[in-house]
C-alpha cells in the first residue's frame, strides 16, 4: 500500500525567499554619502544614532567618508572598490606570473636533464 501524500514542507518551518538568498555588498553613490556626512554633521548630540539606525549605516562608514571628503572632496566619495588598492597593475602581475612560471619549467628541465644524463652513463 501506498504512503499518503505529504506536503514538502510542514507548517512549522519557513521557506526561503530568492530575493534573500544572496546577499551583496552595498555600494553607496557619491551624493548619497554627502548627503548623510552633511546630515550627521548637523546632528546634535545623542542624535547620530538614530539617522545610523535609520539608513541601516555603522559609525565607521561615517568616519571614513568623512575622512575622504576631507582629503579629496566630493571627487574621493565616488570610490567604488573596496579593500585596499593592488601593488602592482594587471600587466605587471601577469609578467609576475609568467617568470614565475618560468622559473618552475626552468626546474623541471634541468631535473629531466639530470636524469638523463644519469641514466647514459655506463
Amino acid at each position: 500500500m501506498p504512503k499518503p501524500a505529504t506536503d514538502p514542507l510542514p507548517d512549522n518551518q519557513f521557506k526561503l525567499e530568492p530575493a534573500l538568498e544572496k546577499r551583496t555588498r552595498r555600494t553607496f553613490s557619491a551624493e548619497y554619502k554627502l548627503r548623510i556626512v552633511q546630515e550627521a554633521n548637523a546632528c546634535q548630540h545623542g542624535e547620530l544614532g538614530s539617522l545610523l539606525r535609520r539608513e541601516k549605516l555603522y559609525h565607521n562608514q561615517i568616519q571614513q567618508w568623512r575622512r575622504e571628503f576631507d582629503q579629496g572632496g566630493t571627487a574621493s566619495l565616488s570610490k567604488t572598490a573596496p579593500g585596499p588598492k593592488p601593488q602592482l597593475t594587471s600587466e605587471q602581475s601577469q609578467i609576475a606570473a609568467l617568470e614565475k612560471k618560468i622559473q618552475r619549467l626552468e626546474h623541471q628541465l634541468q631535473l629531466k636533464d639530470d636524469c638523463l644524463a644519469l641514466q647514459k652513463k655506463p
